[in-house]
């Protein structure tokens, strides 16, 4: 059994993207890793993200192919999991795999279940069409749902803009929203066009969620290819303390109830 990695790239050192990190993650997992999205326009159309996606997937050569976004890693200890996993499945189109979002390095919350590992072996007709966001796999017009299918209990780590600024992030969530609602008519949760609605937007929904950010890691317990950047953050980017949010939650006993919940259950 082989895998294939498939993730999308642009101007990663601008955007503060660990990507020197992941590739060095996914390439001792995969044989081989497919970069897209390389001249991802500055504004882009929704289902852009979606094809793509796909792209990647049509590009891959091997049996199984995940999905990865660059903020995505595996910790090193588990990769002879995921192929032992992987293999245990060959029969069934997808597999999903838990994400802990993390914020600030000394905690997470499990978030979702992702299925975002896609076996081209035997199931080559998935598309990354589907879901609310147009960008879920579905086979023969159906979306593929986590629930449906084998969930490993190993983890992604998901660095949802720890090493960007708020410059950075103000402007990447304004793209979004533009695009969002051209496609759909709509902002939604996704608060205007212009850098500060979209900002503070996206900082209410963080707010929101960093109450359920109780579970702790220290530096040691991160995968090691993201360590050291890690150590390295500063207090203009996020992950060192949420844009003051570490210092000043104040989580209830509901808060550490649900994100146990949200592990375990």
């Amino acid at each position: 059994m082989k895998i294939s990695i498939i993730t999308t790239m642009t101007n990663p050192e601008a955007r503060k993207d660990p990507w020197k990190e992941a590739m060095n993650c996914y390439q001792e997992l995969g044989d081989e890793v497919i970069v897209t999205g390389k001249d991802w326009p500055e504004e882009f159309e929704w289902q852009q993200i979606g094809e793509y996606f796909q792209e990647g997937y049509n590009k891959a050569s091997y049996d199984w192919v995940l999905r990865m976004d660059l903020d995505y890693f595996f910790h090193q200890k588990d990769l002879p999991s995921i192929i032992k996993f992987l293999k245990m499945n060959e029969n069934v189109p997808v597999v999903s795999f838990p994400q802990y979002q993390i914020f600030t390095p000394d905690r997470y919350q499990v978030k979702t279940r992702l299925c975002n590992a896609f076996n081209k072996k035997m199931f080559n007709r998935i598309k990354l069409n589907g879901g609310g966001d147009l960008c879920q796999p579905t086979l023969d017009g159906k979306q593929l749902l986590h629930k449906d299918f084998p969930t490993s209990k190993i983890p992604i780590y998901q660095y949802d803009s720890v090493f960007r600024t708020k410059e950075i992030i103000s402007h990447d969530r304004a793209r979004f929203a533009r695009a969002w609602e051209k496609k759909f008519k709509t902002f939604g949760d996704r608060g205007g066009p212009d850098k500060e609605s979209a900002y503070e937007s996206w900082f209410q929904m963080v707010s929101d969620r960093y109450k359920y950010h109780v579970h702790k890691l220290s530096i040691n317990n991160h995968p090691r290819y993201i360590q050291d950047r890690l150590v390295d953050l500063n207090s203009d980017q996020f992950g060192y303390s949420a844009f003051g949010l570490k210092n000043t939650i104040r989580r209830s006993y509901s808060d550490y109830l649900t994100g146990y919940k949200q592990k375990y259950l």
